[in-house]
Order: structure tokens, then sequence, then C-alpha cells
């Protein structure tokens, strides 16, 4: 629950490498997510090369601290897997929520980069990753040491439970 709780969107980070160890742990976190199915839809790319991060940033609008992060992971779903269309969405949403939550008990600071479903986004970011055409990235995670402080909201709002019916 810590980690759940005190999770929040970091956008500034430090010079600092992540290690190979720390992002294989991440990934782990991801593929731990639930599927449709158990079908597991996902693709991930790790991103180090600072070129590509530098092209993603004029393609993708809110995406300029990927010059600052050490390390990025795009969170990818691949429909030829899929027994239950659609479903891709959820489940690499599910993953990459899980990256969140893995980067915030291991000290790091990330923030969630939405790709998926803005078609111009998706379609340079296809193009710059070089993906095959049944894979669609749904979200990028830059990843780093935090060099900035923020604090998590509190989002638990008890208006919005509803028992049995609306």
């Amino acid at each position: 629950m810590d980690a759940i709780l005190s999770r929040k969107s970091i956008r500034k980070y430090k010079d600092i490498k992540v290690s190979d160890e720390i992002i294989e742990e991440l990934l782990k976190a991801g593929m731990a997510a639930p599927s449709a199915g158990n079908e597991q839809p996902w693709e991930f790319i790790v991103l180090r090369d600072k070129e590509i991060m530098k092209k993603i940033t004029e393609v993708h609008p809110y995406s300029k601290m990927l010059l600052e992060a050490d390390v990025a992971i795009v969170v990818c779903g691949d429909e030829s897997k899929e027994v239950y269309k659609g479903f891709w969405v959820q489940d690499c949403s599910a993953a990459t929520e899980n990256i969140l939550v893995a980067v915030e008990e291991k000290g790091l600071g990330a923030v969630w980069l939405g790709v998926y479903p803005m078609e111009d986004r998706v379609d340079a970011i296809k193009e710059i990753l070089n993906l095959p055409s049944s894979v669609i990235p749904l979200s990028i995670l830059p990843v780093g040491y935090p060099d900035e402080q923020r604090k998590p909201a509190d989002r638990f709002d008890k208006t919005r439970i509803h028992f049995d019916r609306w």
C-alpha cells in the first residue's frame, strides 16, 4: 500500500544511471500484471539512446523530460497475440501501472506519457521505433532518480463509491 499511495508523477531526474538489474525488476513487475485470458499481449522497449528519446520529444508534446531521464520504457500491445480483441489496452495499462508502482518502491521516479489512442503519436512512435504493424505503443515511462520533491495526491473520495446500485 505504501508504494501505491505514495506514487507520484516525477518529471525531473538526476544524472544517475539506473542499473540494468533495476530495469529488469521493473519489467518483471510489468509482466506480473493480469491480462484477459492470460494472453499477456505486452511488449516492452527499453530506451537508453538519447537520439531516439530526442526524436520522441519532437512528436510527443508532453515528453520533454525524456531528455533528462536515464532510461525510458515504452509499453506496447501486440494485437496479433489477442484472442479477446481490444483488451490489450487494459492489459498494457495494468502493466504500466505495475511498473509505476515498482518505480516508487525502488526510490525512483517516473511519469506516464500517454501515446495511444492519439493516432498522430501512435504513428510517429511506431515509425521512430520501427514497430511491426501489429504492435501499438500505449505509453512511455521516463525513469530516473528524482530531482524534484512532490507530494502524492490523496485522491480518495467516498462520494464516488456506490454499493449494489448507483
